[in-house]
C-alpha cells in the first residue's frame, strides 16, 4: 500500500484538507496553520498523481477515496472533519459517503456534486508546451506559458509545482501524462443514489459558475444537512482569493 504524503501541523480534532485538480497541500498552507491555531489537527494532503504523493496510472474518485481510507487507517485517525476544494471536494464527497462513520464534519469547497464536462484542456494545452530539455529556469517556462495563458495568478498557481528532479532538470510535481487522459473521470457526478446525511457545509465563489443556484436541489439530494454559503469577491480558489472570509465560514461551521 503506498501512502500519501503530507504535512501534519498542531494537535487537536483532525482536520484533512484536500487540494484540487494540479494542486497541492502547499496551496493551503497559510490556511492550515490558521486551523492549526484554531485548535485542529491539520492534515495537509497530496492526492496521488499530484504534490509529493506517488504517481500511478489509476485514478478516480473511487481509488482516491480508497486513498484517504489508507490514510486515516495509517495515522490512526478514525474520524475527522474533511475540507475538499474542486477535484478534492469531489474526493471529499465520494469518501464521506462512502465512509461516513469517519467523517465529523465535511466542507465542500466550489464544487457540486453533479457532472463536469471537460473544461481544462486549454491549460493541459498549454502545460504540454513545456520542454524541460530545454526550460532551465522558472522565468523561461513562465514566458512559455504566457503564450498560451494570459492569466497571470492560473501560471503562478501552476508554477508552483516546478521543482528540480536533479541538478540542472527541471520538471513538474504532477503526473501530467496521466491527469491528460483522465479528464472525464475528474468531472464525474457522485453516483445518483449516494447521501451523507451528517453535517455539511458547501462554500461557493460569488463569481464562480462551479456551483449555481439550480444546483442546490442536487446537493441537497446528496447531502440533506448541507448549508450552501457565499464566499464574496471570490471566483473558483476562492479560499485564495478571499482567505479571510473562507477561514471565518470554515471555522464557525467546524466549531459549532
Amino acid at each position: 500500500m503506498e501512502l500519501l504524503h503530507s504535512r501534519i501541523l498542531g494537535d487537536g480534532k483532525p482536520l484533512l484538507i484536500l487540494h484540487g485538480f494540479l494542486g497541492m497541500s502547499d496551496n493551503w498552507k497559510t490556511l492550515g496553520n490558521q486551523f492549526a491555531n484554531d485548535g485542529f489537527q491539520v492534515h495537509l494532503i497530496d492526492q496521488r498523481n499530484h504534490g509529493k504523493s506517488f504517481h500511478s496510472d489509476e485514478f478516480d474518485y473511487e481509488i482516491l477515496s480508497q486513498d484517504l481510507s489508507n490514510y486515516m487507517e495509517h495515522y490512526q485517525v478514525s474520524e475527522a472533519n474533511i475540507i475538499g476544494h474542486s477535484m478534492g471536494g469531489k474526493t471529499a464527497m465520494k469518501f464521506s459517503i462512502s465512509h461516513p462513520n469517519h467523517v465529523s464534519k465535511l466542507i465542500v469547497a466550489d464544487i457540486s456534486p453533479k457532472y463536469y464536462p471537460p473544461h481544462h484542456q486549454y491549460i493541459v494545452n498549454a502545460l504540454t508546451q513545456l520542454d524541460f530539455n530545454s526550460i532551465g529556469s522558472r522565468k523561461q517556462a513562465d514566458e512559455i506559458l504566457s503564450q498560451h495563458l494570459a492569466d497571470f495568478g492560473i501560471r503562478q498557481f501552476l508554477l508552483k509545482n516546478l521543482y528540480w528532479v536533479e541538478q540542472g532538470k527541471l520538471g513538474l510535481r504532477f503526473n501530467l501524462d496521466v491527469l491528460k487522459d483522465r479528464m472525464e473521470e475528474i468531472g464525474e457526478s457522485i453516483p445518483a443514489t449516494s447521501t451523507f446525511e451528517g453535517p455539511t457545509l458547501f462554500l461557493r465563489g460569488d463569481r464562480s459558475e462551479y456551483i449555481l443556484p439550480n444546483d442546490y436541489s442536487e446537493i441537497q439530494k446528496h447531502f440533506p444537512q448541507a448549508d450552501i454559503k457565499t464566499i464574496d469577491k471570490a471566483g473558483h480558489w476562492l479560499h485564495a482569493e478571499n482567505p479571510k472570509q473562507f477561514f471565518e465560514k470554515a471555522a464557525n461551521f467546524l466549531n459549532s
